[in-house]
């Protein structure tokens, strides 16, 4: 049987198995995660996390579903954190960069702080992020911000009371409808579509069961690179 160890969740004390993550602990405490629990592979971001570790007085920050637990732990998941999210409409915009700037004008009120650097679990270099936005440079932001799993945790930190994580995710939107040039076969794959060239096949596919397509997938050609 594992070593038990003493956590707090929620303020209230559990033994948990030693050396299991932080998600796999409150579960096995008896609680039923309905939220904040996502992909369970550490890509989504639901599942940040703030917690103590007895002697060390700064708050720690991971995902629930990496983060292995520690003795005396005293964890607090957050769900869900509230931040403002600006709507836009791709047809509309001529300057990607100008557009992301009025957007989002409150990203020049950032202090240099660095609270959201120190927060990210990802260690993504955030403060530069928003640095690149200011300055327009989208192709920047969408390189810098790439790994940014939304999780929420800058945005709980920032003196500024911005939102860098939707900030990143309209440059990388940007970005990719305005400014990056896409393969010219996506194109001339999209226009035979629309054509009807692969109408026969698709038809066909539909009209196979469910089983019939798993077996079609087990057995697909898959190309290395």
């Amino acid at each position: 049987m594992a070593n038990l160890i003493p956590i707090y969740y929620l303020g209230k004390k559990h033994m948990v198995p030693e050396g299991v993550t932080i998600m796999g602990a409150i579960e096995n405490s008896g609680h039923r995660l309905v939220r904040g629990c996502g992909c369970r592979g550490g890509f989504c971001g639901a599942c940040a996390t703030v917690f103590r570790i007895p002697g060390d007085h700064q708050i720690k920050v991971g995902l629930a579903c990496q983060t292995r637990v520690e003795a005396g732990m005293d964890v607090a998941i957050l769900p869900y954190y509230p931040a403002q999210k600006v709507l836009y409409d791709f047809k509309t915009v001529t300057d990607p960069a100008r557009a992301l700037q009025t957007m989002y004008p409150e990203m020049y009120r950032c202090l240099g702080c660095s609270a959201c650097n120190k927060i990210c679990p990802q260690d993504l270099p955030v403060m530069d992020i928003i640095a690149e936005a200011q300055r327009g440079n989208l192709p920047a932001v969408a390189e810098l911000s790439f790994d940014c799993v939304m999780c929420g945790l800058c945005a709980s930190r920032c003196l500024a009371q911005m939102v860098p994580y939707n900030i990143a995710m309209a440059a990388r939107r940007l970005y990719s409808h305005s400014m990056l040039l896409g393969p010219d076969y996506v194109g001339v794959r999209i226009r035979e579509i629309e054509q009807g060239v692969y109408d026969r096949q698709i038809d066909a596919l539909l009209e196979k069961s469910q089983e019939e397509l798993q077996k079609l997938y087990a057995e697909r050609d898959i190309e290395c690179i």
